[in-house]
């Protein structure tokens, strides 16, 4: 994220609907929590030349329901450590949801977006407002702003650091 204004800029890698954890991160790499052991594997199953070739800032976007399927926090771990600096979709599959954020993974909710932009699209997406545009085409898309309280969260690393961050301030 760059300064106070939450932008984001990357490169977009498209996917459908009903993404689920198990295409995200295969179950066979389930024997480590540890991120870069878990990034080169990132959507091997369902995209095979992605950890290989996604950039640092870079973002997801797809359809609805994604991260659909078991509640493996290492879905969006893997996503987050793979570069990824954002995950655009029609909708998420709840838990999926939560361990986003928890993770420090920042997510939109935005049907339009996943109908209209093609991999490989440069993108600006504004946390602060939900502005997201797509530089290739030109088209702009508004998804829900993320609210202040889960920004510092995403810009503290999650909520583990988000909540040492907070405890070390009041001692």
């Amino acid at each position: 994220m760059s300064g106070d204004k939450k932008i984001l800029n990357g490169s977009a890698w498209v996917y459908g609907e009903n993404v689920d954890t198990d295409v995200i991160i295969p179950a066979r790499y389930l024997n480590t929590s540890d991120p870069a052991l878990l990034a080169p594997h990132c959507m091997e199953d369902l995209d095979t030349g992605f950890a290989g070739a996604v950039k640092p800032g870079d973002i997801i976007v797809a359809g609805n329901n994604f991260g659909c399927g078991s509640s493996r926090e290492h879905a969006p771990i893997a996503i987050k450590a793979s570069g990824v600096s954002c995950v655009i979709a029609g909708s998420f599959g709840r838990i999926f949801y939560r361990n986003a954020i928890n993770i420090g993974l920042p997510i939109l909710e935005c049907p339009d977006a996943g109908r209209s932009i093609s991999k490989g699209d440069s993108l600006e997406v504004d946390l602060s407002t939900g502005m997201i545009v797509d530089r290739t085409n030109g088209r702009s898309f508004s998804a829900n702003s993320i609210p202040e309280f889960l920004q510092r969260l995403f810009a503290a690393g999650g909520l583990v650091p988000y909540v040492r961050e907070r405890l070390g301030r009041a001692s």
